[in-house]
């Protein structure tokens, strides 16, 4: 008789993915989903700002009658619905930026345009420029794309063209990834000469630029600054990326690509393997409520409770942060970024700070090379000036 078989191992995991790890940000969320944790980790938006009647309501029509309701449900475009690209193209128009609905697609949160891009740029090898410190699931995607992230030297209002002239001539990159307006992690914003200077170098060295802006609604003071996209240079050669989730809900899982046609034909073919289309019933009814509900009315409200946060935070981190600690001032966004004096570890202490029922996000992460492991990220968003004031308080005692 023949002995018993023997199983042989499964094959492996494609290699990139044992080369990028899962994200620090959600195991801390996970570690703090507590009620009595308040938490500067997650760039949550405030639940309690959700215009949550104006959307129910905007669910309520696109699901209201047979004939809705048949196209709610169905499948779509992978373009998105012509609605909502109508009304994401407006916004963009009125925002400065001349846009139609065929350069736009609807994507499912601005986080999958950015995976989009990557498969369609992006070969294994290729080189990418980011910010240092940058988005932490911008380098996941990237480093996911098999691509190699070489950062562009940075000082606290953002790139420093003439390091990336040099940089550029050196490593002939792909694409350059910004996030020029309340950067993530930092909240700082790039002025707009430099903007000026990168879109200049884009056009004159063949570069292309990816333009993130899920946060540049949200100014609470200081003069609004034009995309990179605006520029002259840089019209051709850049792909914008914006998101609903910070001006009317996470949930929805609703973003958009801005991008110049041969870019935006292989996203689109890139989506179509990824998704089909995002959710069909959340773009109608966001182009609904877009079409009955002042947006921007709303956005002034939620932008108002924001900087009263903000100043909250700013106005504790003296007396919570050790002496020696240094800290900017956003002028608008979600995070405050905060530098720890010599012989702090801000990883090290996280545990200490969950012991005392607060979190924060370490800086080192979000690093392309050596880290600065005395930086942490503050998002002062989600909770209330007096629960920032306690959060402090504990935060405090934990530093301490």
């Amino acid at each position: 008789m023949p002995g018993p078989l023997t199983a042989l191992p499964l094959p492996a995991f494609a290699a990139r993915t044992a080369s990028v790890g899962g994200s620090p940000i959600r195991d801390i969320l996970s570690l703090t989903d507590r009620p009595e944790v308040v938490s500067f980790a997650g760039g949550y938006p405030a639940p309690g700002l959700f215009d949550t009647a104006g959307l129910r309501a905007a669910f309520d029509a696109t699901l209201g009658d047979p004939a809705s309701a048949a196209r709610a449900l169905q499948y779509s475009t992978t373009e998105g619905v012509p609605e909502l690209r109508a009304a994401i193209a407006a916004r963009a128009t009125a925002r400065g930026l001349e846009t139609t609905a065929d350069q736009v697609c609807v994507t499912t949160g601005s986080q999958q345009a950015l995976s989009l891009l990557a498969g369609a740029l992006l070969d294994p090898g290729d080189v990418v420029l980011v910010e240092n410190p940058t988005y932490l699931a911008a380098l996941q995607g990237f480093g996911l794309a098999g691509a190699r992230v070489v950062p562009v030297p940075c000082d606290e209002d953002g790139i420093l063209p003439d390091a990336l002239e040099e940089i550029v001539r050196r490593e002939r990159p792909k694409l350059l990834y910004t996030i020029p307006t309340f950067q993530n992690p930092t909240g700082r914003t790039l002025p707009g000469a430099r903007r000026a200077a990168v879109a200049e170098i884009a056009g004159r060295l063949g570069l292309w630029l990816v333009e993130d802006d899920p946060y540049g609604e949200l100014r609470y003071e200081g003069s609004h600054e034009p995309w990179l996209a605006a520029h002259p240079g840089a019209e051709d050669r850049t792909a914008l990326l914006g998101s609903f989730s910070k001006v009317m809900a996470p949930g929805l899982r609703l973003g958009w690509l801005r991008a110049p046609a041969a870019l935006l034909r292989a996203a689109v073919v890139a989506k179509q393997a990824a998704d089909l289309h995002t959710s069909t019933v959340n773009q109608l009814a966001a182009a609904r409520y877009l079409a009955s509900v002042d947006l921007d009315a709303h956005v002034a409200t939620v932008r108002e409770a924001y900087r009263v946060r903000r100043d909250a935070l700013l106005a504790g981190l003296s007396e919570a942060l050790p002496p020696g600690s240094r800290w900017n001032r956003p002028e608008g966004g979600m995070f405050a970024w905060v530098r720890l004096p010599a012989g702090y570890d801000a990883t090290a202490r996280l545990t200490s700070a969950v012991a005392h029922d607060v979190a924060y996000v370490p800086g080192a992460p979000f690093y392309t090379g050596t880290p600065d492991h005395r930086t942490l990220r503050l998002s002062f968003v989600t909770h209330t000036p007096s629960e920032i004031t306690e959060g402090l308080r504990r935060l405090g005692r934990a530093l301490r």
